[in-house]
């Protein structure tokens, strides 16, 4: 998949295409279900399927309140690129971005930069200055440039709308299996195994501590995974400010079940499956690693693998 990051590097499509539009964050079963069309639909009319998203979130630049991203840039890439796209433009979204028009924001930059045939949007898509633009001012503009539109359904779970933000409040409350529902896969973080306190260590239960980019970092003790290159490893996972040693920082720790080699300065992502409990501030340490072994063996029942 060919990665754009700005339009001057954008190549000339001199033939059509068809392309989808979306924050696509998370990359949710709502987003699937857009691309799954996007590629059926490129391929059944032998152009090239195209995405255009955004980097940074448009209400990062727009919005009045804070937001925090489901994942990195990179991982949502890395996430498109299963899909068999062949080219995804991550448009610079700033303030000049924001002030264009509806029309000027299709014309400007999807008519003349992309050349569609074809654009695909989830039926709430908003564009435009202050989202004036909706689907029904996306098909006037369809006639009017010559392009034909497909709008998609929004996803409905449980009785509820499958979004980012829905599933940026249920991460953020710890619903990590509610959330995962949602996304069609196990929350992940991904990071540098940096240098700790070795407070696990001591315990008896030596972690491999993340330094992370992602935005949502969940608290409390979750069953994981951690993925190091092309090998996944059961993990318990514990987030939070480590209360019983009266510390502030939020700490990100990983306790794999059956690998014991070091992982300072190496990437490692961890998949969040289930959550056990919140954090606790114990008495002692003591009673805080006689908790642990209890996290951890209720870890290792879930993963089939016997008692330590």
């Amino acid at each position: 998949m060919q990665v754009i990051i700005s339009l001057d590097k954008l190549p000339s499509f001199h033939k059509k295409t068809v392309v989808a539009i979306g924050n696509f964050d998370g990359l949710h079963l709502g987003h699937k279900k857009i691309l799954h069309f996007l590629v059926k639909e490129a391929k059944s009319l032998n152009l090239p399927p195209l995405i255009l998203t955004f980097s940074p979130h448009p209400k990062k630049i727009t919005g009045k309140i804070s937001i925090k991203m489901i994942q990195s840039l990179d991982q949502k890439l890395r996430k498109i690129k299963n899909f068999g796209i062949h080219t995804t433009l991550v448009l610079p979204f700033n303030k000049r971005i924001s002030n264009l028009s509806s029309q000027d924001f299709i014309e400007k930059i999807i008519v003349n930069f992309l050349n569609p045939e074809k654009i695909i949007v989830g039926e709430n898509f908003r564009f435009g200055r202050n989202r004036e633009g909706d689907i029904l001012t996306l098909f006037n503009l369809a006639s009017k440039y010559n392009f034909s539109i497909h709008s998609i359904p929004a996803l409905i779970k449980e009785g509820k709308i499958v979004s980012s933000s829905l599933i940026r409040n249920l991460l953020q409350d710890g619903e990590i299996e509610k959330a995962n529902t949602l996304l069609g896969r196990p929350y992940e973080i991904e990071g540098m195994v940096i240098k700790g306190k070795s407070r696990g260590q001591n315990l008896g239960f030596p972690t491999a501590n993340i330094r992370t980019e992602n935005e949502i970092i969940p608290s409390g003790v979750f069953i994981s995974t951690v993925r190091i290159g092309n090998k996944t490893f059961p993990s318990l996972t514990n987030i939070g400010t480590c209360p019983t040693f009266n510390k502030n920082e939020t700490n990100i720790e990983s306790y794999l079940l059956s690998f014991n080699e070091n992982l300072y300065g190496r990437k490692i992502i961890s998949n969040f499956i289930k959550k056990i409990r919140s954090e606790i501030k114990f008495e002692t340490p003591e009673d805080l690693s006689l908790q642990i072994k209890k996290d951890v063996e209720i870890a290792r029942t879930f993963f089939h693998l016997g008692y330590s």
